[in-house]
This record gives structure tokens, sequence and C-alpha cells, in this order.
């Protein structure tokens, strides 16, 4: 399946990147889609981030965090450089990305955008996060999703 099916695998597939693809069967009706990908995977919730569209600024940012967790607004715009950050409208975040709001993938977006990751990655091997679909996630060392995406790490969730 990798390399195949969303812009993100096929991004994945192309720069050689070590990961693996799992697919889930998505319930629609799920309160947090998130925790239902991780109680899916059989995988800690720590290690499951969701992607969240913000603007900080006038411009959209991405932050990736935990499923467990909120992004911490103030801390995401401080990171990115900027003063103020409020949550993206849902049809901006979908025109930016290409990707439907809860499927958002931090990779393969239609257009780059500046990407911030929460500091706890940093302490697993792999991390989880949208393929672009829902009940499809990624699993990558957190370190090559930074590097794919210029992203920072920063503590981004509250």
């Amino acid at each position: 399946m990798a390399g195949k099916g969303t812009p993100a695998t096929a991004l994945l597939s192309k720069k050689g990147v070590t990961h693996r693809v799992h697919a889930y069967d998505h319930d629609p009706r799920a309160e947090s889609f998130g925790l239902e990908a991780a109680e899916a995977l059989d995988a800690s919730p720590d290690r499951v981030f969701k992607t969240l569209v913000a603007d900080v600024d006038g411009s959209l940012t991405v932050g990736v965090v935990p499923v467990t967790g909120q992004l911490d607004l103030k801390a995401l715009a401080a990171a990115a450089g900027g003063k103020k950050a409020k949550m993206a409208e849902v049809a901006a975040a979908e025109r930016a990305t290409g990707y439907v709001a809860g499927g958002i993938s931090p990779l393969g977006q239609k257009k780059r955008l500046p990407v911030v990751i929460d500091a706890s990655a940093r302490t697993f091997d792999t991390i989880y996060c949208s393929a672009g679909r829902r009940g499809l996630e990624i699993e990558l060392a957190p370190r090559d999703l930074a590097d794919l995406l210029g992203a920072t790490f920063a503590d981004i969730a509250g």
C-alpha cells in the first residue's frame, strides 16, 4: 500500500523514507478519530499524533500534537515566530492541505505550510500520523517526519 493511495504515502515512497502504513476500519461516529486510531493500532495514544491547522498572524501553520492533548495556540505562535494564533477555519485548512478534516496529514499537502511538531515526539522511535485519509495512519521516525517537512520541534501541546 505504501506509495499508493494518498499524496502522503506517495511522498514517503518517492523520498525513500522508511515507514509503515496501517489501515483500519474507521467509524465515522467515533468521538475522537485520533483515539480511535490508537485503539485500532493497539498503540499508546501518546505515540499517535493529530495534525491541526492554525492561523498564526494571518498565515496558516501546522501543529502536530499527540491525540491525547490539545494544541497550545500561544506556544504554537511563539514557536512559529508569531504573536497570535487561532484555529484555522475548516474550509481554509482543507483548501490549503488538500485533505478532509479528520484526515489531514502533515505530509503531501497541496500548499507547503510551516510545521511545528510537539517535542514529545522525539521521545519515541516511531510515531503515527494521518496518511491523509480517515482509517489510514503512517508510522515513521519523528526525525524523518521533521526532515521531510522542514519542521521544528517545540512544546506546543497543552
